[in-house]
């Protein structure tokens, strides 16, 4: 694996890998923490990292999906749904800068790590379903 800071790194691993479903949350370091994100968001088919807007920013097509913040908070896109009950919870908020498009920013320890990264397989989802069918088959979506 290879991480660049400021230039874009991808890794995609085969069809049906990914690490939302992955053993337990026992002996992975946490998402909330850089080496913790940066295995986990890499284990998603067609996400590059980058570090932009002074956070660590995952894409997956060239589009944002998650960001972890310099304060250990992270960013990601939801459902509309999801959206309107996480942030009624304590430690979660609206995105600054991506309210509009149904963003919340997690502090650490509002979610348990299992929901934090079943969120974040989702957030990926979410983005790469808006991605062109062209760009999806390249990326091994």
């Amino acid at each position: 694996m290879k991480r660049e800071t400021g230039a874009a790194t991808t890794r995609s691993p085969p069809r049906g890998h990914g690490n939302a479903s992955a053993g337990s949350a026992a002996g992975r370091s946490s998402v909330h923490k850089r080496a913790g994100f940066e295995h986990f968001v890499l284990g998603l088919p067609g996400t590059s990292l980058i570090g932009q807007w002074q956070s660590l920013v995952a894409k997956v097509g060239g589009k944002v999906f998650c960001l972890l913040a310099h304060d250990g908070s992270v960013s990601f896109k939801v459902s509309a749904t999801s959206f309107e009950g996480l942030t009624a919870s304590a430690g979660i908020a609206q995105a600054p800068y991506f309210a509009k498009g149904q963003w919340v920013a997690v502090a650490p320890a509002a979610l348990t790590e299992e929901t934090l990264r079943d969120y974040l397989g989702e957030a990926h989802r979410l983005i790469a379903g808006k991605l062109t069918r062209r760009l999806r088959t390249e990326l091994g979506l």
